[in-house]
């Protein structure tokens, strides 16, 4: 690839050629066929775009508010493990991008940089995520979330083992000290027959919690709680139950189940279920503007970004991240423009149709 990127699949390519392999697998790589992490994306290119003509578009304003926070476009850093094996300065590199755009920074638990190092980097709004862990390991996290300016708290849900991804496991891959869990767990590799991830995971998750565990994940803290992993309305419908703040439509960038559905397929079930009482994030998939735009249709109110930040920091550091962002933001921007909306409570369902949609036309 000859001269600067000019999307974000190109900065995936300039990633793989800087990253060890092990590296490269451990970030792009799903869990056992890559059936979902294949649908992710490919779902989206079977939801059409209907524009408008002859509208205003003068001005564009992409901005939105989440959970009270002001943002320059619906776009999330979605909170994702290691980022210094993708380059030195990790999660603070990461966050600092973040805060250049504008943008709401989601930071895992499980980061290379503490969530402290993270906080006095920047002036980013920041989201802390955690895993279902054992009592002790939440508590610990709430409480430095809270005195280091997070805003909210990511529940992952989805996760009461990890997935299985065969490539970590060829590879032997030996994940890097955790190091919000120094003073918790013991942060050393552990050596096993293959990844080394499967024993923090042993170490660390509780797979006994569950819906009733939420009331007490919310006795511990002020923060508001969004939850994520949802993909049917059923389990929306308990989460709203549950008195959580937010839902996240995810399927862990099909790194845990595999031949779970694109999220982008059980978006708007998820949305119906919901019936606007609280905000529905989404993630998974998104390599274009005309992604997000298409989920913002479908009743997202914002979108979380992954593996493209994670490239974009292995490829330039920082300045990979902004470019990333700024590479969605303006293309998100374009789409806008062309598609007749000035504005992101423009986007409607009538801008897309789904493949269930075009078949049902042709019949």
């Amino acid at each position: 690839m000859a001269g600067e990127p000019v999307n974000v699949n190109e900065f995936e390519e300039l990633a793989r050629k800087v990253l060890p392999k092990i590296y490269y697998d451990f970030f792009s790589g799903g869990a056992e066929d890559q059936y979902t992490l294949k649908e992710n994306i490919e779902a989206f290119r079977r939801i059409t775009i209907r524009p408008r003509i002859l509208v205003d578009v003068s001005k564009i304003d992409m901005s939105t508010i989440i959970l009270g926070h002001r943002t320059s476009a619906p776009i999330i850093v979605a909170p994702t493990s290691s980022h210094q094996l993708a380059h030195p300065e990790g999660e603070v590199a990461t966050a600092r991008g973040a805060a250049a755009c504008n943008v709401i920074m989601g930071v895992a638990f499980t980061s290379t940089c503490t969530m402290e190092e993270v906080a006095s980097s920047c002036k980013a709004v920041r989201f802390i995520q955690t895993f279902a862990f054992k009592r002790e390991i939440t508590a610990n996290m709430v409480q430095r979330a809270e005195r280091n300016g997070f805003r909210a708290i990511i529940l992952t849900a989805d996760t009461p083992r990890l997935g299985r991804k065969e490539a970590d496991i060829k590879n032997k891959m030996i994940a890097p000290p955790f190091k919000n869990f120094e003073g918790l767990i013991s942060t050393e590799a552990v050596s096993d027959k293959g990844s080394n991830v499967e024993a923090y995971a042993a170490e660390t998750l509780d797979p006994s919690f569950c819906w009733k565990d939420i009331a007490w994940l919310k006795s511990i803290t002020k923060l508001p709680i969004l939850i994520k992993g949802v993909l049917t309305g059923e389990d929306a419908t308990k989460a709203i139950e549950a008195g959580v703040a937010g839902i996240i439509v995810s399927n862990h960038g099909a790194r845990q189940l595999d031949y779970t559905p694109a999220t982008i397929s059980v978006l708007e079930e998820v949305v119906h279920a919901v019936q606007g009482k609280v905000p529905v994030l989404f993630d998974g998939g998104i390599r274009r503007g005309t992604d997000i735009f298409k989920a913002l249709a479908l009743g997202a109110k914002a979108v979380l970004i992954g593996r493209p930040v994670i490239y974009g920091l292995a490829a330039k550091g920082e300045t990979g991240v902004k470019q990333v962002i700024d590479m969605l933001k303006n293309e998100l921007e374009q789409t806008m423009a062309l598609a007749g909306c000035c504005t992101v409570d423009d986007i409607t369902r009538s801008h897309v149709n789904t493949e269930t949609e075009r078949f049902l036309c042709r019949m």
